[in-house]
Order: structure tokens, then sequence, then C-alpha cells
């Protein structure tokens, strides 16, 4: 199907968003909250863009609205980079001294009123839910958003030690201002008020993912493999590509 964005005609995939295909073709629409492999969560509304179909107009989330044939796409109108300044303006009140988000209010040329920051905050989460969903797609659900308003956080059950965290990091992965603290030292990970005993990788003896992790992952899948950490996965997967095209030749 032919989706018009900014003048231009592109290609897009059934099933495929706005936003998916914006950034397979290079197109530059800010957002927080979306991670190749994670469902779209039209949390940040940084992805605001407006879109035409017949005579009607609309603002939408482009994380979340699917691709239709004929739609045309506006990804920096005045009206979209008004609100996206509201936007930043509101994330840089939340976290005035995070680095990202420093970054994109000086892209916009946001300035907040300085009575209104607080130039002690070390506040870095922005809510964006990235490391909630991260955890859920693992399938372990140990943190999750908590409370309302000005309260409202990421947190394990009370801020305990959560019983269902494997510590596998994909949360800290995940998060885009780095607010998630994970400690790796002396052979021990520290995550989210709990200490994991990390494994060492079976080819290299790098230290690179907790005991529980893998039980999790061999228990899942019903496997029993040896602990390799990803860079000697892609190195045996490239071992044996270079010998199979040996083989044909």
């Amino acid at each position: 199907m032919k989706i018009k964005i900014d003048g231009n005609y592109y290609e897009g995939n059934l099933g495929e968003t706005l936003l998916e295909l914006a950034i397979r073709n290079n197109i530059d629409i800010p957002n927080l909250c979306h991670k190749s492999g994670l469902i779209g969560q039209g949390r940040c509304r940084l992805c605001m863009v407006e879109v035409t179909e017949g005579t009607k107009t609309k603002i939408v989330s482009s994380c979340v609205f699917p691709i239709k044939n004929g739609i045309e796409v506006s990804t920096s109108t005045e009206n979209i980079i008004k609100i996206r300044k509201d936007i930043i303006m509101l994330l840089l009140l939340r976290t005035p001294n995070n680095e990202y988000i420093k970054s994109l209010a000086e892209e916009y040329n946001v300035v907040p009123p300085t009575r209104f920051v607080d130039v002690n905050s070390k506040e870095n989460c922005i809510l964006c839910g990235l490391c909630v969903k991260a955890c859920e797609s693992m399938g372990t659900n140990a943190i999750s958003l908590v409370n309302r308003g000005t309260t409202k956080a990421v947190s394990t059950p009370y801020d305990d030690a959560s019983k269902d965290c494997i510590g596998c990091g994909a949360c800290a992965d995940v998060c885009p201002t780095n607010n998630i603290k994970l400690v790796d030292k002396n052979n021990e990970r520290n995550i989210w008020n709990k200490k994991f005993n990390l494994v060492p990788c079976s080819r290299c003896g790098k230290y690179y993912t907790t005991e529980q992790a893998i039980n999790y992952v061999n228990k899942k899948l019903n496997t029993n493999e040896e602990p390799l950490c990803d860079s000697c996965k892609r190195k045996i997967i490239g071992e044996k590509f270079k010998e199979s095209c040996q083989n044909i030749y």
C-alpha cells in the first residue's frame, strides 16, 4: 500500500504502524516509548503526527496507528511542533538533568521557566513504561507502574526485592534515559534491590548473566544449553555460516 509522508510516497506493509514505516525509511519522528520488538504504547506522545484521510485530519500517535492505503501524513506541522515542545517542556521539568531530554530540549529550542526547575533533581525516569513492557514480554512481571499523579513510579511490589525478578537486565537494556541501575561487580549483579550470582560464558569466560535467567530461559524453551554470551553466539553463527559456504563451494 502507498502512504504519503511529508509529500513523498512510501510502500507500507500490512500490519505496520506509521512509526515503523517511518523508521524503515529513515524519516525522523522523535519517540521515547517505542522499541523494536515491543508493542507500541502511545505513552510518551512525542511521536504525534497529523493524518489526513479524505476530508478529515486528525492527530495520532504514530507508534500505535496502523497504516492505511491512501492516507497522507505530516510529521512536522506547526501544530505538531507545538505539541512536541509542550511534551518536552514537561519531560524537562520532571528530569531537568537528564542528558537525553536536555538534548531534545536544545533541538526544539525549549527553555523552561527557571522558577519551576529543580536544579538538584536526580530524577531520570520519564514513565515511558518500556521497562515494564520488556519485563512483561519476558513473562516475569517483576516490575510495574505504581501510584498515581506526581507519585507515579516504576517499582517492584512494595519496593522490596521481587521474588519474580530473574536479574536478566531486559528492563535496563530498553530504558531510554539510563534510569535503571544495574551493577555487575565481583561476579555479582545488583538490580531492583536484589542480588544475583553471575554465570560465566562457557566459551570466553566472561560473566554475563544470572543463574536465574539461564534457568528461566531453559525451562521456557525446554532446553539445557550451555551458557553463551551474545558475542560468542554471534561468533559461532559466523563460524557455522563460513563452514557451510566452504562446503558449498
